[in-house]
Formats: structure tokens, C-alpha cells, sequence
């Protein structure tokens, strides 16, 4: 006997003119042209605080996303949702895993991740349906700061790496809007879950791997010996960011989610073979 086709929520956004709103909304509009029309209710994506959730600007997008604004954004979302008496899947990050596995996070770091433990907290505890999915830092081919960081490796510039022993979550962007599309679908509500790629890497395994791609052969680390001199380029959010790592993988994950790039070497594969293709437009 044939099974009714799975209803899907209506899904809005927060921030869909983000990069990552817009990898969203593409999947969505794709989606639409072949979904059969099925009514399960409102369901909003909360992507407000993904802006600054990629190893990618340097540690700067940090002076936007706020720990003021992480809270004010969550209890923005948490009113709209009600409003509609909808699901909600609150977008956080899931470098939070790596500051509690260690436990020692920097000065600059420790507001940011209380904000973004508080707003976790705001969105289970509310009376609201509604799910918390932690996002890897994100990269893919619209990222404006990872075409910056293309021209600055062609020229040969160093970077800040980080140490090689400290490994972090990553997630393609079309993964992570993957992931969270299918959160709204499901509708884990009360859930702490996972959106991350199946094997944690260091930045500097990340950003040396990249830049070979794109002609490098020998990237340059800046010496730690400099660290008190790369603030200026670097703001502390991101060297402290880089001083914690976390152990084995992501779990649980968004149910249903599985990554298409399982790794940062695949999904670079796939940035690279989109940007030959000029199919960055987002």
C-alpha cells in the first residue's frame, strides 16, 4: 500500500540575505518545484547568529554578533515563532562542544560562548516546540571572506593557523543548510543535535589543504612566536577560538542527516570545482 507523502512545514527565515540564508532559501526554492503541497504547520530557521560562525573573516565578525546580540537575536526568534505558533530550529555553533570538552576558554571567547549557552538554554526551556542544532564553521564557494582568504594564499601571505594538534567542526554550507532544512522537516523538538561533517580537522590542516588547491605548494603559518603582534590582523576571538579543540565526532546528529562532504577535503574539492565553474552566485 502506498505510504501519504511526508507533510512539510511552510519554513521561514531569520537573516535569509546571510550567505548561508541564501544557500537556505536555494535548497527551499528547489525543493518547491517538486513538493507536493502538504500543510504541517509554520517552521522558522533561526540562521541570525551564522554570520559569524566560520574560521573564515579572521575573528572580526565577532564585533557584529555579540554576546548581546546573540541573546537579543534568540528572544527575536523565539517571539516570531510563538506568533506563528510555529516549530523552531535555533542555529548555534559547534565549537561550544570543544569549550566544554575543555573547559578552558579565553577571556575574549568565554562571553561568546556563555551568550550562546544562554540562548541554547532560552530556546529548550521555552514553551515553545522547538530544537537547537549546532553548526560547524561553515565554508563554501559564496563565502566572501574565503574568496579573501584565496587571493591572500595566491600571493603567498601567512596565516594564522592555530595549533595542528587542536581539531575543530566544520561543515560545507549546502550540508549545513541541509541539515537544518531537515530539522524543520522532522521536528526533533527538545533536542540538542549536531550539523557538522564526519571528521574533525584543524584550521591549519584546513587552510594549508586550501591553499594548495589554489596554488600555493609551501602556506606559511605565522609563528606563535608573533602571537603578541597578530592581534592587529587577528582578533582574539579567533586565536582563542584556535586554542581549543575537540575529541571525536559530532553526535548527536540532525535525524535524517547524513553529509554529502564527509570531510574538509571533499568539500573543498567541491568549492574548488564550483568556482571553476562560476556557480558561486548565491
Amino acid at each position: 500500500m502506498a505510504t501519504a507523502p511526508q507533510a512539510s512545514p511552510a519554513i521561514r527565515l531569520t537573516a535569509p540575505r546571510s550567505e548561508l540564508g541564501r544557500v537556505v532559501s536555494g535548497q527551499l526554492a528547489a525543493a518547491a518545484k517538486v513538493a507536493r503541497k502538504a500543510d504541517a504547520g509554520e517552521a522558522l530557521l533561526n540562521l541570525a547568529l551564522q554570520p559569524a560562525n566560520t574560521l573564515l573573516h579572521d575573528g572580526w565578525a565577532w564585533q557584529r554578533t555579540t554576546p548581546a546580540r546573540i541573546v537579543r537575536e534568540t528572544r527575536n526568534a523565539l517571539t516570531a515563532a510563538a506568533a506563528d505558533d510555529g516549530f523552531l530550529v535555533h542555529a548555534s555553533y559547534a565549537f561550544l562542544r570543544a569549550a566544554e570538552q575543555t573547559g578552558r576558554v579565553g577571556d575574549h571567547l568565554r562571553p561568546i560562548v556563555e551568550a550562546a549557552l544562554e540562548a541554547e538554554a532560552m530556546v529548550l526551556e521555552s514553551s515553545l516546540p522547538a530544537c537547537v542544532v549546532r553548526v560547524g564553521y561553515v565554508y563554501g564557494p559564496q563565502s566572501a571572506d574565503f574568496k579573501a582568504y584565496r587571493a591572500a594564499f595566491r600571493i603567498a601571505r601567512p596565516y594564522w593557523a592555530g595549533p595542528k594538534s587542536h581539531l575543530q567542526h566544520h561543515v560545507h554550507s549546502t550540508d549545513a543548510a541541509r541539515a537544518l532544512l531537515e530539522a524543520a522537516r522532522r521536528r526533533p523538538a527538545g533536542r540538542l543535535l549536531y550539523a557538522t561533517d564526519d571528521r574533525p580537522a584543524s584550521f591549519a590542516a584546513f587552510g594549508d589543504h586550501f591553499a594548495r588547491l589554489v596554488g600555493n605548494p609551501l602556506p606559511t603559518h605565522i609563528p606563535r612566536i608573533g602571537k603578541p603582534f597578530v592581534r592587529f590582523i587577528i582578533a582574539d576571538e579567533q586565536v582563542e577560538m584556535l586554542e581549543i579543540g575537540v575529541h571525536g565526532p559530532a553526535a548527536p546528529k540532525v535525524p535524517g542527516f547524513s553529509p554529502q562532504y564527509v570531510d574538509y577535503r571533499a568539500g573543498l574539492a567541491a568549492v574548488m570545482e564550483d568556482w571553476s565553474r562560476g556557480e558561486n552566485q548565491y
